[in-house]
């Protein structure tokens, strides 16, 4: 106890110096929210590594692992392949010009520029900010479920500890805190999973032992589907890879880098740092041999480091947890109270405020909205990945066919991305809500393990192409403004 202690001390308090000290920098609101658009590459590309890895992959991830095998890697694939590497080379550039361009702090300040649309405006910052909150509860959770198992601390001790060091350097420190503390955090939970990862291999001999263990438990855990199947299997997959094209919180690395032509360097970095995805995946593998019975597959992770590392490695391992957590809340609580004051009580509202007022205001909120996600993670609903996958199918529902069309497609009609995000929503919700209604039929096998994230985009894809060949294109002075024609 005494070594988890000094390590995490020392740890938080670097954070929270580093919130300290960035506060000095986030002098605006435009500082406060993205930055000023000057971080470099290294520290885009690494925070956007500890944003997109946070203790929900690492936990969730392995417990997804335990439940069901090697198949899982496949999902590490994919956040790696599209869910990083080919979101960087076809939205980085584009995002970063085209929000300069409108002077855009958040993805609703986006669509309403490129679009002029305040619906859309409006209806992407409420839900994106209501779901974010859920995630933000499935990231505590994470971060707790560790404290739990390596300190033997009671649960509710290990949201709050988390919860209050994260409020703290967010809300002095603004989004430069948030990337410059990623960074760090990226760096620690990397050398963390490495570490994890090399010693479980060790204490179970090797992959070879490993796939001749599991293919005894159940061949299922060996195989691709396995006892997942193909929808549960590829409807993750897609969800935490293609569902990160629509996450404000990973999208807002692209406005904040100095300029575009960093990204080619950012690109090469975040993919190699992006490559520890597939750990999680692997060590709940090696967990559902070395630590069969757990009362929660959340617990996978936390057990398995419990019993291969010395205080030493799991002091090192709990702060890549609480590391990658703490990255991921805090962005989150940036894109949320950035966009709830600006998009929502100011532009949605009309109300005036200030410069100064503005980053109060930004400040305030990003501490309620933590509180709220605080409270809310004291008694969570389901599993970590779970609570994740939802907010994401909502969020990506919304967000992803209106920016990427708007990215690409001049034509794009407002209406239709509005309709997009209306029905995209609409009906990833009913389809997660489908089996809990009774008067509704039973859905057939092949269909029940789809998600509602691949139903919900795959409605709103179909709504933006028809809207968009039927409606109106956005005020020529948007488009150009948008293009830089203006």
């Amino acid at each position: 106890m005494i070594i988890y202690i000094i390590v995490l001390v020392v740890y938080l308090g670097m954070l929270a110096a580093i919130g300290m000290v960035m506060s000095g920098r986030s002098k605006s609101v435009g500082d406060f929210a993205i930055g000023g658009r000057s971080v470099g590459p290294w520290v885009t590309a690494l925070s956007f590594v500890a944003a997109y890895y946070s203790s929900v992959v690492i936990i969730g991830g392995g417990a997804f692992g335990w439940k069901f095998g090697l198949a899982t890697l496949w999902v590490g694939a994919g956040n790696v392949l599209v869910g990083t590497t080919l979101a960087w080379i076809v939205l980085g550039r584009r995002i970063r010009r085209f929000t300069e361009n409108l002077d855009a702090m958040t993805l609703p300040g986006f669509f309403f520029g490129r679009y002029g649309s305040a619906e859309a405006r409006i209806f992407s910052a409420a839900a994106t900010g209501l779901f974010l909150i859920i995630y933000n509860v499935s990231v505590l959770k994470g971060m707790a479920n560790t404290f739990e198992v390596l300190m033997e601390l009671p649960y509710w001790s290990g949201v709050v500890i988390s919860g209050v060091v994260i409020l703290f350097y967010t809300a002095v420190g603004g989004y430069l805190a948030v990337v410059y503390t990623s960074f760090v955090q990226a760096l620690v939970m990397i050398a963390a999973l490495v570490l994890l990862t090399f010693m479980s291999l060790q204490k179970v001999g090797g992959m070879t032992a490993l796939v001749d263990r599991l293919n005894t438990i159940d061949p299922g855990l060996v195989n691709t589907p396995g006892v997942w199947g193909w929808a549960g299997l590829i409807s993750f997959t897609l969800i935490v890879s293609l569902g990160t094209w629509g996450m404000p919180q990973l999208l807002v690395r692209f406005y904040s880098i100095k300029n575009d032509k960093m990204l080619r360097l950012g690109t090469v970095i975040v993919t190699i740092g992006a490559s520890v995805a597939l750990l999680p995946y692997l060590t709940g593998a090696v967990a559902r041999v070395l630590v069969p019975e757990l009362s929660s597959a959340d617990q996978a992770i936390p057990a398995l480091t419990k019993l291969v590392l010395n205080d030493w490695g799991g002091a090192l391992f709990l702060a890549g947890v609480v590391a990658a957590g703490m990255s991921t809340f805090a962005g989150v609580l940036i894109i949320i109270s950035s966009s709830m004051v600006n998009d929502v009580w100011i532009h949605g509202l009309g109300r005036t405020l200030t410069p100064a007022a503005e980053l109060k205001a930004i400040r305030l909120m990003s501490l309620a909205v933590g509180v709220i996600s605080l409270l809310i993670a004291l008694k969570p609903p389901a599993l970590v990945l779970v609570l994740t996958a939802f907010s994401w199918a909502v969020i990506a529902s919304t967000n992803l066919w209106p920016l990427l069309f708007g990215l690409y497609w001049k034509r794009t009609s407002p209406k239709a991305a509005l309709w997009s995000m209306l029905t995209g929503v609409s009906a990833a919700l009913l389809w997660q809500a489908w089996p809990r209604i009774g008067w509704l039929p039973e859905l057939p096998g092949a269909l029940a393990g789809v998600h509602g994230f691949v139903v919900g985009t795959a409605v709103g894809l179909v709504v933006i192409l028809i809207g968009t060949f039927a409606g109106r294109p956005a005020p020529r002075d948007n488009v150009d403004r948008a293009w830089g024609s203006r």
